[in-house]
């Protein structure tokens, strides 16, 4: 009796990158969409707190992280729009947006880290309580939501890098052009006899003008 052993297929080379590409696109993804939601949401929250004098008492005084600075939230929009970008561009383009991607993420840890030590939002809110410009905030103290708005930044570095190291085997978005830049050929369309409505009919219905040459 013969026995018939199943010989495995030999696995093409192309597997491993091409997996490597789909589970780096898979963290990239996650990482930018996370990253951005997580910075968003970190600048609406209270980053500093602190009193004023103010007529002789202490006037609670707070601030956003909007308040604080602009930039984690200005930064996490970029970087959010560069994840995206990412797949409607190749080669060059791709490497661009992906660096911006980066960049984006680096810079939203920077920002949101200066803003811990940051005083002025609480200082003006001060000078405004008290009527005295030269007035400043006292007891100043800061909440952990500038560091979570660094950890979304750091997530959207992260899909940055991805991008950069990974990027070339990822999809693009397909369109109506091949992957030369070509337009695609039009199917050629069959011969309509004028004289056979049922071809007519069938013309009209792939959308064609049955009286076009």
């Amino acid at each position: 009796m013969e026995y018939v052993t199943a010989v495995p297929h030999p696995r093409s080379e192309a597997d491993g990158p091409a997996r490597s590409g789909r589970r780096s696109l898979a963290l990239a993804l996650l990482c930018g969409a996370l990253g951005a939601a997580v910075a968003l949401l970190a600048t609406r929250q209270r980053w500093a707190e602190g009193t004023a004098t103010v007529a002789g008492g202490a006037f609670p005084l707070t601030a956003k992280g909007s308040d604080v600075t602009g930039v984690p939230a200005a930064l996490a929009i970029v970087g959010l729009a560069a994840l995206v970008a990412v797949f409607a561009v190749r080669r060059a383009g791709r490497l661009l947006v992906s660096a911006l991607l980066a960049l984006s993420g680096a810079g939203t840890v920077a920002a949101a880290l200066l803003g811990v030590s940051d005083s002025s939002a609480l200082d003006e809110k001060a000078a405004q309580a008290a009527g005295d410009t030269s007035a400043t905030v006292d007891g100043l103290s800061h909440t952990a939501w500038p560091y979570v708005a660094a950890v979304g930044g750091l997530l959207l570095l992260v899909a940055g890098l991805l991008a950069l190291r990974y990027g070339r085997n990822w999809p693009a978005m397909s369109g109506r052009y091949e992957r030369d830049g070509a337009p695609k050929a039009r199917r050629r369309t069959a011969s309509v006899d004028p004289d056979r409505p049922e071809d007519i009919w069938k013309a009209l219905d792939r959308g064609e003008d049955p009286t076009g040459a």
